[in-house]
């Protein structure tokens, strides 16, 4: 199989996330959050497979004539921001007025970092909030808390994509790689947990949420605190 027909089948399999940003729109949809959820997880670790891919077979060079990165970014914008909004403002979780606060501060506030360049940093890091609200929202479904405690949560994140904290991206980014794999692995595997036993208040995949979410929200900011070692 030549180059460039590897490059060819690396865009088509992140395509394949529009598939699933469907499937779990669906699901959204009719109301079945467990599934919606497994099916954004199946899109995110598909998104999380295609970087690496791309990178090796250099699609750049070996099928320019598809944009790849225009490509992630539509997809991720469905399932990283659209669906998990609507799920946030159809599940209840935030009622009334703060369900229409939380969409439009989403949806808008995401857009706009979507296309600012500077989003990356030098180490491949995330400069703000990568508007990982598919991460975000699934935690808020396993855990529940008040819809004024998920509320002041999406001012924060928003107000952070703004910002210059810095948030690892766990495959790019070097410091701490072993660890940073390691726990968006166990994310992803509590989180599928999680919605797989339809977010059962009692499910033990709950402390493993709470442990890698703060790992991978904090461990970017740590990285700026603590110099590294020459």
């Amino acid at each position: 199989m030549t180059l460039k027909i590897k490059a060819l089948l690396v865009h088509l399999f992140t395509a394949t996330g529009a598939v699933f940003a469907m499937l779990a729109m669906l699901a959204a949809v009719n109301e079945e959050w467990d599934l919606m959820f497994l099916w954004l997880l199946v899109a995110l670790i598909v998104d999380g497979i295609d970087g690496p891919l791309a990178r090796r077979f250099d699609v750049k060079t070996n099928w320019p004539t598809y944009d790849g990165e225009l490509l992630d970014l539509i997809i991720d914008y469905l399932t990283y921001v659209f669906i998990p909004a609507f799920a946030l403002f159809s599940s209840g979780l935030l009622p009334g007025w703060t369900g229409w606060l939380a969409i439009i501060v989403i949806t808008f506030g995401s857009v706009i970092y979507f296309v600012d360049t500077r989003m990356k940093t030098k180490d491949y890091s995330f400069a703000g909030f990568p508007a990982c609200w598919n991460m975000f929202v699934l935690v808020m479904f396993a855990l529940s808390p008040g819809h004024w405690t998920i509320l002041f949560f999406v001012a924060a994140l928003t107000v952070a994509m703004f910002t210059n904290l810095k948030f690892i991206h766990p495959t790019r980014t070097a410091r701490w790689y072993p660890v940073n794999l390691a726990m968006a692995f166990a994310w992803t595997f509590f989180a599928g947990w999680a919605a797989w036993v339809d977010f059962h208040p009692e499910s033990w995949a709950h402390w493993g949420l709470v442990v890698t979410s703060l790992y991978l929200t904090f461990a970017g900011i740590a990285q700026q605190i603590i110099p590294e070692r020459r």
